[in-house]
């Protein structure tokens, strides 16, 4: 009783529920700025390793090329990771997640609130979710319901995409490309969302450095 009088008095105060939820939301945002953070750095030794100047990459990921340099200057010659094959067809667990999860954030961009999927994908971009063979089945379903729910007016290539990222998740290969985990699902959800965007079939032989 004395609790509710406080609050009565003290209208500007948090409880502590309140403030508990503040931080959990605080803290899932931390966590994701600190993966993306250690994403980034794998994906520029990656970039620098298929040969991008670090002009170039200081330009697409915003940072100045002196942290650039000094995020490649990390790995000794020895210690640099392989650079990652940048075909879209690959097999292995990781890069079908990636693509799968490409393709649920272009169909949530396309269709907003009426897409299922979408709660998923937000969920991922604030660290809230993560990628295991139980998520990933809940989000094949739920892009199998958007594809159906949108057939009529869901873009091309949609549905090629998901009927190959299917076919590799159900007989998936065993060995994993260069590159972490993370780093793979990340390039390959950005690379099928290139694909989408540009209405190159999901067959695409790859791309090289110099974006031809």
């Amino acid at each position: 009783m004395a609790g509710e009088e406080q609050e009565h008095q003290n209208p500007g105060t948090l409880t502590e529920e309140q403030a508990e939820r503040m931080l959990v939301g605080m803290n899932e945002v931390i966590r994701a700025g600190e993966e993306m953070r250690k994403l980034r750095a794998e994906m520029i030794q990656s970039f620098a390793g298929l040969g991008w100047t670090q002009e170039r990459i200081a330009r697409l990921t915003g940072m100045s090329q002196p942290a650039v340099s000094k995020q490649v200057a990390k790995y000794r010659a020895g210690d640099a990771p392989p650079p990652v094959e940048l075909t879209l067809d690959q097999r292995d667990v990781p890069w079908l997640d990636g693509r799968l999860w490409g393709l649920a954030e272009e169909i949530s961009e396309t269709f907003g609130d009426t897409a299922r999927c979408g709660h998923f994908v937000h969920a991922v971009a604030r660290g809230r979710k993560r990628f295991t063979p139980r998520t990933v089945d809940d989000l094949r379903r739920l892009v199998e319901e958007d594809l159906r729910t949108h057939r009529a007016t869901m873009p091309g290539g949609y549905q090629e995409a998901y009927d190959r990222i299917s076919r590799g998740l159900d007989v998936p290969a065993k060995v994993t490309g260069g590159g972490s985990a993370s780093s793979r699902r990340a390039l390959a959800c950005q690379i099928q969302r290139a694909r989408l965007q540009g209405g190159v079939p999901a067959s695409d032989a790859g791309a090289r450095p110099d974006g031809a």
